[in-house]
């Protein structure tokens, strides 16, 4: 029996889990104080608090830690990579704390991870990081040469639910078109091709959701830049777009009682929003030539029965869909981790010189 150690850090909090293969021995989420996050300059000033967070919750729950076999992390912005496991080593590891694609606090989980596993002698990973890549060709044309599409997308979650419907059927991933759609604050809508993730609707290019405006008519958008700030079209987009600039609410269960209660024009944002991402969902459908054998909605959305009912008429004609709400993020790294442990999949090792 393997023991997997799992770390993941948010914005505001730290969440761990140890899984003995497929069962969790338990799972913590520990908040920070929004004053104590404010406080560091950078996201890693904030080191000391989530390793600190990761050690005390350890010795809480009496791990020992001579027992572990592996310690899998968030897989954070730091590089262009392919899905599955990558093994923490030095390169990649000061591309995380130097050179990272972006910056953001889930490269604490890699570097913390990286920095156990050498204390303990056992081996780390990242798992289907948030910058996986491998869009075709085709895919990376947007029309502009100097903007290229890029893969950005709810990879993680997308892939562990492919797998478990995948299993549904009586079959690998690897042997399925899967159109997925991960409804949450923000929508991607991705198309796994035997395991590939070679497209993928980002939430600033697809369906509004409930606070991102998601894609937006161009010639109004660059007048509306003209017109405000930087900062306030940021906002606009990713913050302050979707169901809150039609509603002023993010919240899907306060639009749903206001459609019940005869709000007339809240029950025509919702079904717009179903309708953008029943759009999204079928425009991925020529990638494969048509031949898509499940389509599945996953995310915190995908509770609302209403949203799912308007989606589903649009779209059941391209596949049986499923329904997979919510998402376990600590749950999918640790099962990436088992099947790296088991032999099922072999880790990616990143040199600074395969760099693009």
């Amino acid at each position: 029996m393997y023991k997997i150690l799992v770390i993941n850090p948010g914005s505001t909090s730290t969440k761990l889990a140890l899984y003995e293969d497929e069962t969790p021995v338990f799972k913590r989420n520990v908040e920070h104080p929004m004053e104590v996050i404010t406080s560091f300059e950078t996201i890693y000033d904030q080191y000391e608090l989530r390793y600190n967070t990761v050690m005390s919750v350890l010795e809480e729950e009496k791990v020992d830690l001579s027992q572990l076999d592996c310690i899998v992390g968030r897989g954070g912005p730091a590089i262009q990579c392919q899905a599955g496991a990558y093994l923490l080593n030095e390169d990649l590891v000061n591309r995380m704390r130097y050179k990272p694609i972006n910056y953001h606090v889930s490269l604490l989980a890699g570097i913390i991870a990286y920095d156990l596993g050498r204390k303990l002698n056992i081996p780390a990973y990242i798992y289907d990081a948030v910058t996986t890549d491998e869009f075709n060709d085709l895919a990376r044309f947007s029309g502009i040469k100097e903007i290229p599409r890029i893969s950005a997308g709810h990879v993680l979650n997308s892939r562990a639910v492919g797998r478990k419907v995948a299993k549904t059927l009586g079959k690998k991933y690897e042997e399925l078109n899967l159109i997925i759609a991960h409804l949450g604050g923000g929508h991607t809508v991705s198309i796994h091709q035997q395991g590939r993730i070679v497209d993928l609707i980002s939430d600033d290019e697809g369906p509004f959701s409930p606070e991102r405006s998601g894609g937006v008519p161009c010639r109004a958008l660059v007048d509306l830049c003209y017109q405000n700030d930087r900062s306030h079209m940021h906002k606009l987009l990713r913050g302050k777009g979707g169901l809150i600039s039609y509603l002023g609410t993010s919240d899907a269960r306060e639009v749903e009682r206001r459609i019940d209660n005869g709000d007339e024009y809240a029950a025509l944002v919702y079904e717009a929003m179903a309708y953008q991402i029943a759009k999204a969902i079928g425009s991925l459908c020529p990638v494969v030539d048509g031949k898509v054998d499940a389509v599945i909605i996953t995310g915190g959305l995908a509770r609302s029965e209403r949203l799912m009912a308007s989606i589903k008429k649009r779209v059941s004609y391209i596949a049986p869909v499923f329904i997979s709400p919510g998402e376990d993020e600590l749950e999918a790294l640790a099962l990436g981790g088992l099947r790296v442990l088991r032999g099922e999949e072999k880790p990616h090792i990143f040199q600074e010189e395969e760099v693009k």
